[in-house]
């Protein structure tokens, strides 16, 4: 299976957006990808919680993701949507931020709503309560493709080892890792993590990245780290977008689970423990 990973520069427009995905997914079926994956908050990058309320759907009412279901039954291709910020029916008005996997018939197989909330500040000018506007998730989810059985993860899920050994011990083969990383953060933190994950599960790691200045209508500017990555399950870096928008590739050859698995059965050798 070919992978296409999308490095985008989402503004604060869902239509915007949608025109640009578009176009970028028609591309990569140009280029022979059948399954296309796209950042963390594809549809609207904003810092303005009132514009997100003015812009977000409910997921059954967004024009957008309709428009994506459409492209991925008329290219016949997997696709990813690394999240979508959606409208919820929660009383305190929060927002979701679900990843969709549609499949080549334009359904969606899998939805995954991010459990870790970014509550951080990293610094006086990068400090993020992402909390106050979208409530987490609590299911870890794994979807079976023809290709392998990916497990499903969003951005700051990257820090918690335990999601991830989970979904691989659960049958992940692929673990998906879509992003709007802090530039801050990204440049200390995303290639030794994103790496380690792999290391540590013997899983291919798919992660779109959203990358540089993000346009926006209100609010603050938010600007991202780039580096959409590809990790090997050994460990390898196999493609490293850097911060130019655009696509990578990635031909998936699932011996490499297997192989990386039987070299260092890690997944099988938990041991119950006291303490601490």
């Amino acid at each position: 299976m070919r992978a296409a990973l999308l490095q985008i520069t989402s503004s604060d427009s869902p239509s915007e957006n949608l025109d640009l995905l578009q176009r970028l997914i028609a591309e990569a079926v140009e280029n022979g990808a059948g399954f296309v994956l796209t950042p963390e908050v594809s549809n609207c990058v904003s810092l303005s919680r009132a514009h997100q309320q003015e812009v977000l759907c409910l997921e059954e009412d967004d024009p957008t993701l309709a428009a994506l279901c459409a492209s991925a039954a008329e290219h016949e291709i997997w696709l990813s949507l690394g999240s979508f910020g959606v409208k919820t029916h929660d009383g305190d008005g929060r927002f979701a931020n679900r990843q969709f996997l549609i499949s080549p018939e334009g359904e969606i197989t899998a939805r995954y709503d991010k459990i870790h909330m970014f509550d951080v500040e990293v610094t006086p000018e990068e400090t993020f309560r992402e909390s106050d506007g979208y409530r987490p998730g609590n299911r870890a989810v794994v979807a079976k493709t023809p290709f392998g059985t990916l497990g499903l993860t969003i951005c700051y899920d990257l820090r918690f080892p335990h999601l991830h050994r989970a979904l691989a011990q659960a049958g992940a083969e692929i673990l998906i890792a879509p992003a709007a990383f802090s530039p801050v953060t990204g440049a200390a933190h995303w290639h030794a993590l994103l790496q380690a994950r792999a290391i540590e599960t013997g899983c291919y790691v798919l992660a779109a990245a959203q990358t540089g200045t993000h346009k926006t209508s209100r609010g603050a500017v938010r600007k991202t780290y780039g580096h959409s990555l590809v990790v090997a399950p050994w460990g390898e870096i196999l493609s490293d977008a850097g911060r130019a928008a655009g696509i990578s590739y990635v031909d998936l050859d699932m011996g490499k689970v297997a192989e990386a698995r039987r070299r260092v059965p890690a997944l099988t050798h938990d041991r119950e423990f006291n303490g601490p």
